[in-house]
């Protein structure tokens, strides 16, 4: 069975860092994109960064904020995420796709999120 579990989210005030890592289990994930996508109330589920081999993504609005990373022998992929702002406040999903570039359509496997605040 496979599994994604997130840990790490939290509340940080604006400017503040926090590092959110999920955990891959069921499977080797080596070959699959890794990333992350996030959620505000009332609003869509949105694409923050993946990774694959040494290929990165971010979306636009995280670019040298935030800073993906995973390591293949563990299964693990993190998201170190600095000078946060009230708007990065979200449920930050972990994913995994057998595809690149990572789109919400081609996701195989979802974390179950974990709750990320910053407070202004």
């Amino acid at each position: 069975q496979v599994q994604l579990v997130e840990s790490g989210g939290g509340l940080v005030q604006a400017g503040g860092s926090l590092r959110v890592s999920c955990a891959a289990s069921g499977r080797t994930f080596s070959a699959y994109s890794m990333g992350w996508f996030r959620q505000a109330p009332g609003k869509e589920r949105e694409f923050v960064a993946a990774i694959l081999w040494s290929r990165t993504t971010y979306v636009d609005s995280v670019k040298g904020r935030f800073t993906i990373s995973r390591d293949n022998a563990k299964n693990t992929v993190s998201l170190q995420m600095n000078s946060l702002k009230p708007e990065d406040t979200a449920v930050y999903y972990c994913a995994a796709s057998p595809s690149w570039p990572m789109v919400l359509t081609t996701v195989a496997h979802w974390g179950q999120g974990t709750q990320v605040t910053v407070s202004s």
